[in-house]
C-alpha cells in the first residue's frame, strides 16, 4: 500500500538502483528524506518543483521502510509531513511514477491505481 511519496529526479533514482538504496541530498543536509502523503504530494511539487522536468514519484509503503519514519512539521505549520530518518531501502518503493508538470508548469495529483 502506498502511503508515502517522495519526489526525486530520474538520475537520482537510477543511482539508487545501482547503489542498492536511496539517499536524498536532504539526508546529508537535514538528517532525513522529505516525503508527502499521496494527498499532499501535488502541493509539495507545486511549491518546490513547479515547471521542472525529469521528475519521478516514488510510491512508498511505510510498513516496509527500514529507517524510522516521523510525522512532523518543522516549519511551524499545522500539517504533518512524513520524514524518513535514514536510507530508503528499495524494497519499500512499491511504485515509480513519471511525474511531469502540465502546460501551466503545475503538477496534478498522481493517479495511483
Amino acid at each position: 500500500m502506498i502511503d508515502l511519496m517522495h519526489i526525486t529526479f530520474q538520475n537520482d533514482w537510477s543511482k539508487a538502483l545501482q547503489e542498492g538504496n536511496y539517499r536524498a541530498d536532504s539526508l546529508l543536509t537535514q538528517g532525513f528524506i522529505h516525503c508527502s502523503t499521496p494527498a499532499q504530494v501535488a502541493g509539495t511539487a507545486n511549491r518546490f518543483y513547479a515547471g521542472q522536468t525529469g521528475l519521478l514519484l516514488l510510491g512508498i509503503d511505510s510498513k516496509l521502510v527500514g529507517a524510522e519514519v516521523r510525522w512532523e512539521n518543522l516549519e511551524g505549520g499545522e500539517m504533518l509531513f512524513p520524514h524518513i530518518y535514514g536510507l530508503l531501502n528499495l524494497e519499500a518503493v512499491v511504485k515509480v511514477i513519471e511525474f511531469a508538470p502540465g502546460e501551466d508548469g503545475l503538477f496534478p495529483a498522481p493517479e495511483l491505481e
